[in-house]
């Protein structure tokens, strides 16, 4: 009996000093996002299936951490995972951003795979980011790279800063079943220049400027305005954007966001319009992928808009239950025929964060 008793108390113990251990160390990190989601078409929707069904909205796991080597660097690290299991793809994991770093007062340094500098100046604009009205489904550039190398700048004047991803392009060259090349990246890189602050506790603005070349096959420039009155976020984003490939020179085109929030307590009321011409977005790729015998480059005269209004409700500051309904509506020739782009989305779902 006292053997055992010692055996209980020994373990015990190590088992607290292993979670304390553990405490002090790496950041575990994640959150849980399911919705049930009712599309006319499923263009939007995560599945892209139609009908009323369950969406993953990118929940995902991640552990991140610094260790200081000196006095005047730390080394940081973050390796996160997008988790699929919920649904019935047998995927578990997808890649999310994963990189080594750099931080020390000349800024901070990334290698691995991060969201592009062009992506990241959108701030907190995009009200109802993955999810199934995510401004990607109009606008291009929104893309995670990896085998890439970002920099940001410290903020300088505790107001503005610079910052820059490059890529290395010849993990991007593209071979035939031969090993010859078929397809040379040249340069993919973006650039951006940050002022105020996205979360409004700095400042109570944020405005950007960036500029992509390259990557995920489009040249774009974007300029972001966002400013806080209260208890009222109002928000702008402008976008040109063209492919790269001479075979798609008809992809070109302008993309415009405007949004507004209210915030009452721990419901945020919201709505976002949006516009593009361009077919560069997710809504036209997936529309015309779905085509038979039909491809991009027979894409012409884009008119497409986007019409999303919801609300978020924070049943505490890990958990909140949200609702939208979002309208696209719009056409666009294909291979000289018109083509409606009407869709009607009605979402309501939880996100349990921790």
């Amino acid at each position: 009996m006292k053997k055992t008793l010692l055996t209980t108390a020994i373990i015990s113990s190590l088992t607290l000093y292993s979670f304390t251990a553990l405490a002090d160390g790496p950041e575990f990190y994640g959150h849980a996002d399911l919705a049930i989601t009712n599309s006319d078409t499923g263009y939007a929707t995560q599945n892209q299936k139609d009908g009323t069904v369950l969406e993953n909205n990118f929940s995902w796991l991640g552990v991140k951490g610094s260790e200081a080597v000196s006095p005047y660097f730390d080394i940081i690290y973050q390796m996160e995972f997008g988790v699929e299991n919920f649904d019935n793809s047998n995927k578990t994991f997808n890649a999310r951003n994963t990189f080594l770093g750099i931080r020390s007062a000349a800024g901070t340094a990334l290698v691995g795979r991060n969201d592009t500098v062009f992506k990241a100046a959108e701030g907190s604009l995009d009200l109802f980011g993955n999810t199934n009205a995510d401004i990607d489904l109009l606008v291009a550039g929104q893309t995670r790279s990896a085998d890439g190398i970002s920099y940001y700048s410290p903020k300088i004047a505790d107001l503005v800063t610079l910052n820059a991803t490059y890529l290395m392009s010849d993990n991007y060259d593209q071979v035939d079943g031969n090993g010859d090349e078929v397809y040379s990246k040249d340069h993919m890189y973006a650039l951006s220049a940050t002022l105020g602050d996205k979360a409004f506790k700095a400042q109570n603005y944020y405005v950007a400027a960036a500029y992509s070349d390259g990557i995920d096959n489009v040249e774009a420039y974007r300029g972001v305005a966002q400013a806080k009155f209260g208890d009222v976020i109002l928000g702008a984003l402008y976008q040109h954007s063209e492919h790269v490939d001479d075979k798609f020179a008809n992809l070109s085109g302008d993309t415009y966001f405007v949004n507004a929030a209210y915030l009452i307590g721990d419901l945020k009321l919201k709505m976002m319009y949006g516009k593009d011409d361009s077919g560069l977005g997710k809504y036209v790729s997936r529309y015309v992928g779905d085509q038979d015998n039909s491809g991009l480059e027979q894409v012409r005269d884009v008119d497409l808009q986007q019409f999303s209004v919801g609300a978020d409700y924070r049943l505490s500051t890990k958990t909140m239950v949200y609702g939208h309904y979002t309208r696209f509506d719009g056409d666009l020739m294909l291979a000289d025929v018109k083509q409606d782009l009407n869709d009607n989305i009605f979402t309501v779902g939880l996100r349990v964060d921790f």
